[in-house]
């Protein structure tokens, strides 16, 4: 297999664990671990701990922790690791600065809520509230365009703090903001200490849309094998995962340990996928809309650069 070395990680890198609840994989007498990066205590993207479990004999994982979904996007751009569980913004990023990136499966719908403290029961009372928000984040465009369809103008009608994703359950915690907008597990955490959902996220032509699988067009066109392998394995994955929520909380409280209560929470707000189909592509088509018409983009995407259905297709007809 054409795949990369066990890794020397520095920096980003630094932090590397190993398949949830087995001992550390080893590469194999080749050294050809295939390496997947994804996010820690994200139950959209733990996709990556049930490959050891359903891999065909011979492909062995090592899972590789990163802090954002762009940092993950930068690793594939630069080989450092093969494939990655990701937000597709940032794949859209990629592409849109005509980088060797590609979607390969889809991964995960939902992990974004909006939320807001009790007293807040409707829209129209978020007038003059706090609103914590990451900027330049794909929240970003879901809370500026449903309250758009609210009648509420995020410029005047409300004060958008921007916060990051880790900092924003604290925020709220503390008084800081009122609402906020952010993707697991931040809106569980403050609603399991008393706030509630106040609008869905989902109601834009983006949907659900969040998590996928990517890897470098490079590696798909000279181990498409491999690549097929790959899918085939986070297809059985998120199949295992979806049919045993129970053991995807299980393994989530176990490798990061979160409080189940949070954790069930916030996989209640997740719909694990890996499918390609022309209506998901559309959202992602309209996310990158949505990216350039927010200035997140430079240039408009060509979707034929973004997604590659070959492997989903053929994972679909097996």
């Amino acid at each position: 297999m054409n795949v990369t070395q066990p890794l020397a990680l520095t920096g980003a890198l630094a932090a590397v664990t190993l398949i949830a609840g087995c001992a550390p994989a080893e590469a194999s007498a080749e050294g050809d671990t295939i390496t997947i990066g994804t996010l820690r205590s994200q139950p959209h993207l733990f996709s990556p701990y049930f490959y050891e479990d359903v891999a065909a004999d011979g492909l062995e994982f090592e899972i590789v922790l990163f802090d954002t979904s762009s940092d993950i996007k930068n690793a594939i751009v630069s080989g450092s690791i093969d494939f990655g569980v990701t937000g597709a913004a940032s794949v859209i990023s990629g592409v849109a600065e005509e980088q060797d990136v590609r979607v390969v499966a889809s991964a995960a719908d939902g992990g974004t809520r909006i939320v807001a403290s009790p007293d807040i029961e409707t829209a129209d009372d978020l007038k003059g509230k706090k609103v914590g928000f990451p900027m330049g984040a794909t929240q970003e465009i879901l809370l500026k365009r449903t309250l758009e369809a609210e009648g509420i103008d995020p410029a005047a009608d409300v004060e958008l703090v921007n916060l990051p994703f880790a900092d924003m359950a604290g925020a709220y915690e503390s008084g800081q903001i009122d609402a906020f907008i952010s993707a697991e597990t931040g809106p569980s955490i403050a609603i399991v200490g008393g706030a509630h959902e106040l609008l869905s996220a989902y109601d834009t032509p983006i949907g659900k849309t969040n998590i996928v699988l990517a890897t470098s067009n490079s590696l798909i066109e000279s181990d498409p094998e491999l690549v097929q392998d790959v899918v085939d394995t986070h297809v059985a994955a998120i199949e295992e995962m979806s049919a045993d929520t129970e053991a995807w909380a299980d393994g989530l409280e176990k490798e990061f340990a979160l409080d189940p209560e949070v954790t069930q929470t916030a996989i209640d707000n997740t719909w694990a996928r890996w499918e390609l189909d022309d209506a998901y592509v559309a959202t992602l088509e309209a996310m990158g809309a949505e990216m350039f018409a927010f200035d997140q983009i430079a240039s408009e995407i060509d979707p034929s650069l973004l997604v590659d259905t070959t492997f989903v297709d053929a994972a679909s007809a097996s």
